[in-house]
């Protein structure tokens, strides 16, 4: 929100959004997948060993939980970003974008295309579908 004046305010200026190192992103990145093994592996530990279906539920469970509690946040931050310096009516109004509101547009755009968030999806998919697989095929064999 900007003030009377029409300029933003001195908290704005201050908390500009910044996209985190990449350590961090790599970090959730590797938190997630490995909650989506965890997870993923329950259904074959059934079958292999059940003693460690609890353990494995709860790396998966506190991992998830964790990583979408970042996700949370990234998302809320990027929302935040859009509203507090008013990109869509200025987009709609065909406004001069200032100095502030290019380099938010273009944290935004770079948190978009630095994120492993589409890599996390098909990682997803894919051990979703080698988790059926195999418990399809350890059924079929007992």
């Amino acid at each position: 929100m900007g003030t009377a004046d029409g300029g933003l305010s001195d908290t704005m200026l201050q908390k500009k959004p910044h996209i985190v190192p990449k350590y961090i992103i790599y970090g959730f990145f590797l938190l997630g997948l490995v909650s989506a093994i965890a997870f993923r592996a329950i259904i074959v530990l059934q079958h292999i060993d059940p003693f460690w279906v609890r353990p494995v539920w709860y790396v998966g469970a506190i991992g998830y939980f964790l990583f979408f509690l970042y996700r949370y946040a990234i998302t809320r931050k990027r929302k935040k970003a859009v509203e507090e310096y008013e990109l869509i009516e200025k987009l709609k109004a065909n406004a001069c974008l200032t100095e502030n509101d290019r380099e938010v547009v273009l944290y935004l755009l770079s948190s978009i295309k630095f994120s492993l968030e589409d890599l996390n999806y098909a990682l997803i998919f894919l051990l979703s579908v080698i988790a059926i697989a195999a418990d399809l095929v350890l059924t079929a064999v007992k």
